[in-house]
């Protein structure tokens, strides 16, 4: 078995890996090649979250599990409140193949879906960048939105807004005009990417303009909770999996208050390999409820397990 420690992620894995093999994933479980065991997923007391999501991709040839959380206390200690590892194993015999350190890859998966969503639903002379959020996943957000859309300025609100200039020079790397703002503006954005640990709904309807595109991708546990239930009613609703979305994601919500069936939620992967046609109207609103499964994780790591034995990098250990 080889150990791919979290040290050495940043130098095996690109974003533009993440993008081409979460948008593999997608397409693999909308064909039905893959597919994702039930998420296990815990409360620890005191606002930390721990669980487990896993699955098979046959056409990929992985099988394995992620295995980790949310502790909102690292940050005094140094650490990033995510924390996660990878186990990949033999889909033929089981046999434990890889340990992979899981923290930049489910920060570059995470964003890497939200970017495809965009690519695949936004309209394409997009020019204002809304994001909900400034976290430590909101510049790889960020980052990642700006591979996919031209944006001419990017305009951002977070609960804590003195966290807001950390995601201004990730724009100002960018080359593109921050702006910090009320969330009433962010009518002005064409995108919006929300991206926080909400156990309660910021983003309202009224805050969306027509022919806006959503991406939300922090809900990920029952109670959290980023856009209000109206929004959803009033959009195409978009996921990674329908499943996930209606008992963690943001759709648990709309759905749960009957004004959205989970029959109308139409996975990603339906538009990447052409089976549903995405946005219909220059003037509906699009969201993308990005719930984070386990394939997407196993198709990173794989990536990483790959380069790693390409570098002769990691640890070899007997198992």
């Amino acid at each position: 078995m080889l150990i791919v420690p979290e040290a050495l992620i940043a130098s095996l894995v690109t974003p533009e890996d993440a993008f081409r093999a979460v948008e593999a994933c997608f397409s693999a479980m909308a064909r039905g090649d893959a597919y994702n065991f039930p998420v296990v997923r815990e409360a620890l007391g005191e606002g930390r979250q721990y669980g487990f999501k896993s699955g098979l991709d046959r056409a990929g040839g992985q099988l394995g599990v992620k295995a980790g959380g949310y502790f909102p206390g690292n940050a005094a200690k140094g650490m990033i409140n995510h924390q996660s590892s990878v186990f990949l194993f033999d889909p033929d015999t089981g046999r434990p193949v890889a340990m992979v350190g899981g923290n930049l890859l489910t920060a570059l998966r995470t964003a890497a879906a939200s970017a495809i969503a965009i690519d695949r639903l936004a309209h394409p002379e997009a020019q204002v960048l809304g994001i909900v959020g400034a976290g430590h996943q909101a510049g790889f957000q960020l980052r990642a939105a700006a591979r996919v859309r031209r944006f001419e300025r990017v305009i951002a609100w977070n609960l804590h807004p003195e966290m807001l200039p950390k995601l201004g020079a990730v724009a100002a790397e960018l080359g593109l005009p921050f702006e910090a703002v009320d969330l009433p503006r962010m009518r002005e954005a064409e995108v919006i990417v929300t991206i926080t640990s909400s156990p309660a709904a910021s983003l309202l309807a009224e805050h969306v303009a027509p022919g806006t595109h959503l991406s939300c991708m922090g809900t990920d546990t029952k109670g959290k909770q980023e856009v209000e239930p109206a929004l959803l009613a009033g959009a195409t609703v978009f996921t990674d999996e329908v499943v996930q979305a209606v008992t963690i994601g943001e759709a648990q919500h709309a759905v749960g208050a009957g004004l959205l069936d989970a029959s109308a939620i139409v996975p990603l992967g339906e538009v990447l390999i052409g089976r549903h046609p995405g946005r219909r109207s220059a003037e509906g609103i699009t969201l993308f409820d990005g719930t984070g499964v386990g394939l997407q994780d196993l198709a990173v790591a794989a990536v990483a397990v790959a380069r790693a034995h390409e570098r002769r990098l990691g640890i070899e250990v007997g198992v």
